[in-house]
């Protein structure tokens, strides 16, 4: 299971990187030093960093409200279908019940 990464070290590595890499010859040397610096993997800063610019319009990709929307919609389908089996199966259930041919 992966360690919950709090969110304010997240927030702060994230806005170190796009505060600093102007300093470093490229953006993953500066993803590198503050994962370094904050105790985070490298891969999961780097994610972090792409998913900030997508939010704040600087690079094409679905938003963090546009994932949260989705992933909220896919739980909400998965209820709903849960719902029509049950519907199904208690309307054949009853339809079979006041079926006059099984009395």
């Amino acid at each position: 299971m992966p360690k919950k990464i709090d969110p304010q070290v997240r927030e702060r590595a994230v806005r170190l990187v796009l505060e600093h890499r102007s300093e470093y010859p490229s953006n993953a040397r500066a993803v590198a030093a503050v994962a370094r610096q904050e105790g985070v993997g490298v891969e999961s800063l780097r994610r972090w960093v792409i998913q900030a610019e997508i939010d704040a319009g600087g690079r094409d990709g679905r938003t963090s409200e546009e994932h949260a929307e989705i992933k909220r919609l896919k739980a909400e389908n998965r209820r709903l279908r849960d719902d029509v089996a049950v519907l199904k199966a208690a309307t054949t259930f009853f339809a079979g019940e006041l079926d006059p041919r099984n009395r």
